[in-house]
Order: structure tokens, then C-alpha cells, then sequence
């Protein structure tokens, strides 16, 4: 039976039995957390038991295609009629977009034991909308080690970011990805191209300057620690940098609690200059010899540019020792049909130049591997 905590207070001020204010206060919050854990526990099993039996009944669905009475295809009309004829006998639960993800939640799938218990219906509905199977199993992984809520999992789906990590990998890095999702053992792998801020809610066509974009990104702190990625703390903003008797400040420092150092930010309004590199490169040095500690790991520093010349910032970065990365941002969406064909041109090449190299090593002709 349900009891109101006023009626409880009621009949605990109508009992003569003395009770100290303090121990009941740690009494009503032990009983709360209790309580939460169960409906935790008692949601999870919930949805645990859901996944479990919409893979089995997409394993249903496709072994019926296989077997000759209904053509394998996503336009078949068999998905209607059980949409109708489910929903009729069962209620919710069975829409036409619905079925198309559960037959294809056991396609991609079809080890039922490889299915997440940490995942909900919703987090598989949000992933299966991925085109290719690469970027399910991404989604999959990155969502149990980050612990993403389906809100999360969208956003990071929408600014495409499983092909944004993966440009700035070769294929074996891009395929690592794929099964383990993003892995944070050194510097790169922080680095994404590009890194994405449309939660700023600025418009590609609107004026803004360096300071308006890092007041955006104070205003939107959780979400710019989503985008930088696991590990990330916010130390502080113009953190003062003093040489001699002059001053100098940082746009943005973080501290990395994964690699152990700090994370030194500059954001340029335009395109990244050599002299920005030069800049972030003394930044470095001073922290490594003057803030740094025994324990902390070499600092890193990121120049974001909303352009970049690559050549340009090669020279710039030749000789350098300090870990210095070039990078650009956007303040919207990036185009996932632009992204695909860089991914998918990156993988081309590289399976282009592995076939080359093995040829010419059969053949002992290196001269054509050029």
C-alpha cells in the first residue's frame, strides 16, 4: 500500500516513541535508495526481456523470407500485414518502422549472446538506423563504455561521429573502431576532423568572434565534454599563462583523466596560421616546466581553425617535439554524404596500396609500387 511521506510524518508525530531527528532523515534515504535501485533493476530486466524477445521474433521474420514464402526484401509486404495483424491482436509496439528494426536487429545481430545487456529497445532503434554495419557495431560498443543516454547516443550519431574519428585513421584503425569502439590510449586519439559544435545554435552564415564562441561553449559545457570525447575535466578558461612581465592566456584548458595531462585548446575565428602553431607550442613548453607535476604526463595541445591549410601547417609543426595538433571545427552538422565519400575513398586507397605492395612483393618489381 502506497503511504504519502505526509501521512508517514503524521503518524511518526502521533507515536510517543522518541525518534532522533537525524537517524529517521538517514532512515527515509536509505528506504529511497532502495527504492530507486529497484525500479532500476526492475527497468533494466524489463528491457533486457524486450530486446531478447524482438530478436527472436526478427529471427522468426527472416527464417520465414529464407524459406521461400516471402521475398528477403525491406519493401515486403509481409512486414505490413504483420504490422496490422500484431497490432490488432497485441497493441503497441508492432508499427511498420518498428518491425523494419527488429528483422533487422537479428541481421546484424544474429548471435543473439553479442546483444548489449546495457542497451535499451530505444538505444538499438536509434543504432540500426546506421547504414552499414561498421557504424553498428561503433554505436554499439561506444554506448556501453561511455554509459549513453539515447539523447546522447543521437547526437553523437548526428554529428556523424564514427566517421569523423574514423578520418583521421587507416583502415586497421578504422576496423579497431568498428569492434571496440573509440579507444583513448594516446595523444590522436583524441582528435577528431572535425570537431563538431552545432549545439552553439549558431548559423553557418552568422558573424561571430573568438570570444563569442568560447562564451557558447561555457553556456554549453556538458555538451562541448560530450564532443571532446571520455576522460575530460574543465580546468579553467583564460588560464593565465605568465612570462617575465608579461601575460598570456589560454582559451581553454581541460585536464584528460584517462591520459593524465592537460589539454591545451586555442580557437582561431578563421583559418589556422603557422604563428598560432608557434604560439600553442610555447604554451606547452610552459606547462610542461611549470605546471605539469611528477605524476602528469606531457601536455597536448589542440588549435581549432574553422579552415587549415595542410601544407602550410606541416611546415609549421616540422621539428616540432611537443604534442601539437591542427584541427578544424564547425559550428553545424557536417554533410554525411561529403563524410561518406572521404571514408569511403580512405578505405579505397588504402586496400588499393596493400594489393600493390603484395603484388610487387611476389614479383620483386618495386619500381611500379610508386
Amino acid at each position: 500500500m502506497y503511504v504519502s511521506f505526509k501521512k508517514l510524518k503524521m503518524l511518526k508525530d502521533k507515536s510517543n516513541t522518541p525518534v532522533k531527528k537525524g537517524q529517521y532523515n538517514n532512515l527515509i534515504e536509505q528506504i529511497g535508495d532502495l527504492l530507486l535501485q529497484g525500479r532500476k533493476q526492475a527497468a533494466y530486466a524489463v528491457n533486457t526481456v524486450l530486446v531478447k524477445t524482438y530478436w527472436q521474433i526478427g529471427k522468426y521474420i527472416v527464417e520465414f523470407e529464407q524459406g521461400g514464402l516471402e521475398k528477403s526484401e525491406y519493401g515486403s509486404k509481409l512486414l505490413d500485414r504483420l504490422s496490422n495483424d500484431l497490432t490488432m491482436m497485441y497493441g503497441k509496439g508492432f508499427s511498420r518502422s518498428n518491425m523494419v528494426y527488429i528483422r533487422k536487429l537479428y541481421i546484424s545481430f544474429p548471435i543473439g549472446e553479442t546483444l548489449s545487456h546495457q542497451l535499451t529497445w530505444s538505444h538499438y532503434f536509434q543504432i540500426l538506423k546506421a547504414d552499414n554495419e561498421l557504424e553498428i557495431k561503433f554505436y554499439t560498443k561506444q554506448c556501453e563504455k561511455e554509459n549513453w543516454s539515447v539523447r546522447e547516443l543521437k547526437r553523437q550519431m548526428n554529428s556523424l561521429l564514427f566517421h569523423r574519428l574514423a578520418l583521421s585513421k587507416d583502415k586497421a584503425g578504422i576496423l579497431a573502431i568498428a569492434e571496440k569502439g573509440a579507444e583513448i590510449q594516446k595523444p590522436e586519439d583524441i582528435i577528431k576532423e572535425p570537431f563538431v559544435m552545432e549545439f552553439f545554435g549558431v548559423s553557418p552564415k552568422e558573424k561571430y568572434l573568438e570570444g563569442e564562441i568560447e562564451d557558447k561553449m561555457m553556456q554549453n559545457i556538458e555538451a562541448l565534454l560530450l564532443e571532446l570525447g571520455k576522460g575530460f575535466a574543465f580546468v579553467k578558461r583564460l588560464y593565465r599563462v605568465p612570462v617575465g612581465n608579461r601575460q598570456f592566456s589560454v582559451d581553454l584548458v581541460f585536464y584528460n583523466i584517462i591520459l593524465k595531462c592537460y589539454v591545451l585548446i586555442d580557437l582561431k575565428r578563421g583559418e589556422i596560421e603557422h604563428n598560432d602553431i608557434g604560439q600553442m607550442n610555447f604554451y606547452l613548453n610552459y606547462f610542461r616546466k611549470e605546471v605539469n607535476i611528477e605524476t602528469d604526463n606531457e601536455p597536448i595541445g589542440i588549435v581549432l581553425g574553422a579552415y587549415k591549410d595542410k601544407i602550410l601547417i606541416e611546415y609549421a609543426m616540422d621539428n616540432i617535439n611537443n604534442q601539437l595538433f591542427a584541427a578544424k571545427y564547425q559550428l553545424f552538422l557536417p554533410d554525411k554524404e561529403i563524410l561518406e565519400k572521404e571514408l569511403q575513398k580512405l578505405i579505397e586507397n588504402e586496400t588499393l596500396t596493400i594489393k600493390i605492395i603484395i603484388f610487387n612483393t611476389q614479383t620483386n618489381d618495386y619500381n611500379s609500387i610508386y
